[in-house]
């Protein structure tokens, strides 16, 4: 593995937002450091752990409370005595601490968070959820925590890090129709495998990915993690300049690797040879082209979460409903990742596209995703999902099975009550 040298100064994406933080002139990969977090945030299930953390730690107030933001997301709205407590716990500490960013029924942070613009290039942020690597889509070092990291922060607003091996990603080539950035993600974990980026940042760069939206950067950003990935970031462009809405001077750090920066490896894909594809039980690497699963079943599709429950995700879901219905013997729940996103869809008649079809739409929330509440799978049951794990028992029963696709292929496979390519339903 190629490794920077002492005399080298050249650093990539990740060294170089980390150096800053640290306040040193450079990095290596390996090095510890002590670095100034920029946002930290906890969900209804990690925060209270923060909390007690803090406390058991003699905390008394929090280093800057502008800087913490707590997003009740995964149990909510509150599905039992247990998670209302959660909530309660949440919402008592920000308000004795002074904390203005207290989300309740808001949304799904990683979705929340961008849209508020609370996050944004060259930040350091740390959340107590492994999908907080989401934001590096903004040009972000974002990344998944514990808890007691996450009280440490609160109390000294400093974190401990690794600096991480950077690996260079560059898609090439033109999408064939219905391939989406959930087929190119889910063909990159499938080409690296679920631990073949451990610990390291990957890097997105490519033409491939020039024109793709904030909400397709996020979904690729957002599932880093399913190769093992401290963070995956995004070099900063106008598209994400525009959603930021402005030019970015004076208000974030715009991060580029310099031009000889050394990566632990580099890959290359062609999406143009890329077709939609599933992830099958139970790995988000076990990825198979539409077609070899088109004789699998299903009884549930999910159509949301913090990799596909915004306004794009959902647009391409009604635009293959439209005007069909969901097959007899499947349910079909779709989630919208915030409630900006819910009311925004409701105004476009897209909320109607799927009550139509004979879909349901839940609160924004994380619910099923991770076996919380609004769609938990039975022994036996299948499900074909926008989320972004499969593994056993993750949804449900542990003989229940999760087959991970974009939202095209999700609504395609509601329509058929199989695992099926959009092709197939929309001529």
């Amino acid at each position: 593995m190629p490794m920077k040298g002492k005399a080298s100064t050249a650093m990539t994406m990740a060294e170089k937002i980390l150096a800053r933080h640290a306040k040193k002139q450079e990095l290596e990969p390996g090095e510890l450091v002590l670095a100034e977090v920029d946002l930290t945030m906890a969900n209804d299930i990690t925060a209270p752990l923060a909390i007690r953390a803090f406390r058991e730690a003699g905390g008394k107030k929090v280093f800057r409370p502008e800087r913490i933001s707590l997003v009740m997301d995964h149990f909510t709205p509150n599905k039992d005595i247990p998670s209302a407590e959660q909530v309660r716990e949440s919402r008592e500490f920000a308000k004795e601490q002074g904390i203005k960013l207290y989300f309740e029924t808001d949304g799904i942070a990683h979705a929340l968070l961008p849209e508020m613009a609370l996050v944004g290039p060259g930040q350091l942020v740390l959340g107590a959820d492994s999908h907080t690597c989401t934001y590096g889509a903004l040009g972000a070092f974002a990344s998944g925590v514990g808890s007691t990291d996450i009280a440490a922060a609160w109390i000294s607003g400093l974190a401990w890090l690794r600096v991480p091996e950077s690996i260079k990603l560059h898609y090439k080539g033109k999408p064939a129709p219905w391939v989406t950035a959930k087929d190119m993600i889910l063909n990159t974990i499938a080409d690296l495998g679920v631990e073949g980026a451990n610990y390291m940042a990957l890097e997105f760069h490519g033409e491939a990915l020039e024109s793709l939206s904030m909400e397709a950067r996020f979904t690729m950003a957002n599932m880093a993690i399913e190769a093992g990935a401290k963070a995956g970031i995004f070099p900063v462009d106008r598209i994400t300049l525009d959603y930021l809405g402005g030019d970015g001077r004076g208000q974030w750090d715009i991060t580029t690797a310099d031009p000889n920066a050394l990566y632990s490896d580099r890959r290359e894909y062609d999406t143009s040879r890329m077709t939609p594809v599933v992830a099958a039980p139970h790995s988000p690497a076990n990825v198979k082209p539409v077609e070899e699963l088109a004789q699998v079943e299903i009884q549930q599709v999910v159509i949301g979460s913090c990799t596909n429950g915004r306004m794009e995700d959902l647009r391409m879901a009604a635009r293959v409903l439209a005007g069909r219905k969901v097959a007899p013997a499947t349910r079909l729940l779709v989630i919208p990742a915030t409630r900006s996103i819910y009311a925004q869809a409701l105004r476009e008649g897209i909320l109607q596209v799927f009550l139509e079809a004979g879909g349901v739409v839940c609160p924004p929330s994380c619910g099923p995703c991770l076996g919380g509440h609004l769609g938990i799978l039975a022994r036996g049951e299948r499900c074909v999902s926008t989320t972004n794990r499969n593994f056993l028992g993750r949804m449900g029963h542990p003989e229940s099975e999760i087959y991970l696709a974009s939202p095209a292929v999700a609504a395609a496979s509601a329509v058929a009550g199989r695992v099926a390519h959009p092709q197939e339903v929309v001529s």
